[in-house]
């Protein structure tokens, strides 16, 4: 299977480029942030892949790192999510973008990507609520940690979701609320109230 391909740019699209290697050209299809990441036809370029096997042909997916091809392979195990939906999604939303909008519960911001519906939304944040931990980055440990408290019937689960609801009640994205609150709790060595939490999260937001 080819993992890496590292080459001369020939031939370059709006969502697929041609990769001269040793002056064989093979052809990559990619997600659009990817493409726009490029420099031009003539230059070196360097690209993590994906490599699917079919009866009838071989396909390849390039990647800007190996982060974001694991996000690829990820979403390709939810059912409904081709190789296509999956390079729009990553087209629209960067692997750390994805992962705040799983964990938030963001269906909006899922639903950006082209081929996303509602119901696709909806079962992507059912299924990877979990599995997408594996490429959950610098903030990993912050979303673990808030999956526990949602999983738990705890004092703290119920305030996250009340000083999320707040938060997104007074204008910020869901993603972007998850992502605070669930810094805020896991920082803190005792409980607090919802009026600190919120309290505490605007003045980050403020920050920001």
């Amino acid at each position: 299977m080819i993992a890496r391909l590292k080459g001369i740019i020939d031939e370059l699209g709006l969502d697929w480029l041609v990769i001269d290697v040793a002056g064989v050209g093979y052809m990559v299809s990619c997600p659009t942030r990817t493409i726009n990441l490029l420099p031009g036809v003539g230059l070196p370029v360097d690209l993590f892949i994906e490599t699917h096997v079919r009866e009838s042909q071989i396909s390849l997916f390039g990647f800007e790192n190996s982060r974001e091809r694991e996000c690829f392979r990820v979403l390709t195990t939810v059912q409904g999510v081709g190789a296509r939906v999956a390079l729009s999604i990553l087209g629209s939303l960067s692997p750390d973008q994805l992962v705040e909008a799983i964990y938030s519960q963001d269906k909006a911001k899922l639903s950006m990507a082209d081929g996303v519906g509602p119901r696709l939304a909806a079962r992507l944040l059912t299924e990877l609520k979990e599995s997408i931990l594996s490429v959950s980055g610098e903030m990993q440990e912050v979303y673990r940690e808030g999956l526990e408290i949602e999983k738990g019937s705890t004092k703290n689960g119920k305030i996250t979701s009340d000083a999320i609801s707040a938060l997104v009640n007074l204008g910020y994205g869901r993603s972007e609320a998850y992502k605070v609150i669930s810094r805020l709790l896991t920082s803190s060595e005792e409980s607090v109230s919802l009026e600190v939490l919120i309290s505490d999260a605007l003045k980050e937001l403020g920050n920001d």
